[in-house]
């Protein structure tokens, strides 16, 4: 995989949405053509011999890869979102961020025991977020979940993947120390 093309396309928006924090802006990856293609084909790389029948992305920029790597492995997509935005009957889930609290739902015929599910996110940094959708996944006791990150910060104060701990089979596209 093309690291530095990902990097070079990838925007910092400093103090965004609070003081301090220096926000990982994935839309400009999605509007490169080329990033997308160099992302899909190293997530396809990296699941197509996992079995994956379902791929669940997080709200929202979880869905843009999900859907797109649901398609190329032959699974179906489920959205996990905030909530309200489900029309059917939900289960839900509320998370620590790192500035504030939130709250997902999933439709609760959304997967089958006999499913092994993939969970895709745009950004790891406290895992929250992927925690509760990891929650909520296990209701459904799936045959096996793995989680799918496209950028995971290391920094002092966020520890995501080792909040998620040991159980969850997690990799990313790319680490960024700062």
């Amino acid at each position: 995989m093309n690291e530095n093309l990902l990097l070079k396309n990838l925007r910092t928006i400093p103090d965004f949405p609070k003081p301090g924090v220096h926000f990982k802006d994935v839309s400009t990856l999605f509007k490169d053509p080329d990033c997308i293609r160099e992302m899909l084909n190293e997530l396809v790389r990296l699941y197509k011999d996992k079995g994956i029948t379902k791929v669940v992305g997080i709200e929202s920029r979880g869905f843009v890869m999900g859907a797109m790597l649901a398609e190329k492995l032959g699974a179906g997509f489920v959205m996990c979102r905030k909530p309200g935005k489900l029309p059917g009957e939900t289960r839900t889930a509320t998370y620590l961020k790192e500035y504030g609290y939130d709250t997902i739902e999933i439709h609760t015929d959304a997967i089958e025991a006999d499913d092994v599910v993939l969970l895709h996110d745009d950004l790891l940094a406290t895992g929250g977020s992927m925690q509760a959708a990891y929650d909520l996944v296990k209701q459904f006791s799936p045959k096996a979940v793995y989680a799918n990150f496209l950028i995971e910060l290391r920094m002092e104060g966020l520890e995501g993947r080792k909040f998620l701990g040991k159980d969850l089979d997690i990799t990313t596209l790319l680490t960024i120390h700062e």
